[in-house]
């Protein structure tokens, strides 16, 4: 085995935690049962490692095999990387059928075409997922496999999830390669991007459960009540209120827990009114300003806001509707008023 591909191998096992370290190798099926009842899993970590690299080097272990193990890790731990959320067009509406060995046969020859020394991984998971691994590399030198990119592309879906490289001159490669095995024309980046990735695939795919905001203020109704203490009025009307909040929390964020995401950007562009006889402006210029939330859990903030007494209910529909927003962001063109421009996580 290249001492390379052993090193790689090595480091790899080095990043998953000791006590998980067992099932990433069952997962990973390189090495058989018999071979894996032969490391000791308690003791030390570098050790560990040194042992599943001997067994490897028995096993013969190339680059593809390592390629695999490192796919496996990302797939376990997703959210150590940054993904950015594509979405691609074709030209006409024409549904096609997806086959899975010719999508990546021209994704390979795509990239080979235009790159020599590049290392392509695929791996299938259960619900219609791709994973490609990529390691690029120059015409001189061989793929860098500790800086690659990932692609996580839904079959029969024109979103596609990628955590790029370092080397951001490889991504128009990437993204052709992309557009060319699964039929489509063009490709553009949503400005939607997280550590969490099931998070994007819930705004984009819809999967969450969030209410439209439907609340309409009703006039208030005359009715006889019996007089009562003001101690007792207070507490109904404080009780009242809470039950009233909460209705239009569920109604705006509906039941379930909200997708993982850490800023978004507003952008504001109105027309300033003022009194024609002030002449405060002379000419009919926008008045434009950029609005700037973050929060580790920035969604599940929003809907603690008017439960903690911070914000009035209903939320303004400026703040519940970020994921519509985004998921809608090419077919949203608002010429005046405020909406979000991009939806981002450190």
């Amino acid at each position: 085995m290249d001492e390379t591909v052993a090193e790689y191998i090595r480091r790899t096992v080095l990043k998953i935690p000791r006590d998980e370290i067992k099932t990433v190798l069952q997962k990973w099926g390189f090495l058989s049962e018999t071979q894996l009842q032969t490391v000791n899993f308690h003791q030390i970590k570098d050790n560990i490692s040194q042992e599943v690299v001997q067994l490897c080097e028995e096993n013969s272990a190339g680059i593809k095999q390592a390629a695999v193990l490192d796919i496996i890790y990302n797939h376990i731990y997703q959210n150590k990387k940054i993904w950015s959320v594509y979405q691609m067009r074709k030209t006409g509406e024409e549904l096609e059928y997806f086959d899975l060995t010719d999508f990546k046969k021209k994704f390979k020859r795509r990239l080979q075409s235009a790159l020599k020394n590049v290392t392509i991984t695929f791996r299938e998971y259960e619900d219609n997922a791709i994973w490609i691994r990529v390691a690029w590399g120059t015409p001189h030198r061989q793929p860098n496999q500790y800086k690659p990119s990932y692609v996580v592309y839904h079959s029969q879906t024109p979103y596609a999830f990628i955590s790029a490289s370092v080397l951001k001159s490889n991504l128009p490669l990437l993204c052709q390669a992309l557009t060319v095995a699964s039929n489509y024309h063009d490709i553009r980046e949503m400005e939607l991007r997280s550590h969490s990735l099931n998070s994007l695939k819930d705004i984009v795919f819809n999967r969450y459960s969030q209410n439209f905001q439907t609340y309409c203020p009703k006039p208030l109704q005359e009715k006889a009540v019996e007089p009562e203490s003001e101690d007792l009025r207070i507490s109904n009307e404080n009780r009242r209120e809470k039950e009233r909040i909460q209705r239009l929390n569920q109604e705006a964020f509906g039941d379930g827990p909200q997708p993982i995401l850490q800023f978004a950007q507003y952008k504001l562009e109105t027309m300033f009114k003022s009194n024609p006889k002030m002449d405060v402006l002379d000419k009919k210029q926008p008045f434009r300003c950029l609005v700037k939330f973050s929060s580790p859990h920035l969604l599940e903030s929003l809907k603690s806001l008017a439960p903690a007494g911070m914000a009035d209910a209903p939320l303004s529909p400026l703040l519940t509707c970020i994921p519509q927003k985004a998921r809608n962001y090419f077919r949203i063109r608002e010429k005046k008023g405020v909406f979000p421009e991009s939806f981002v996580s450190p």
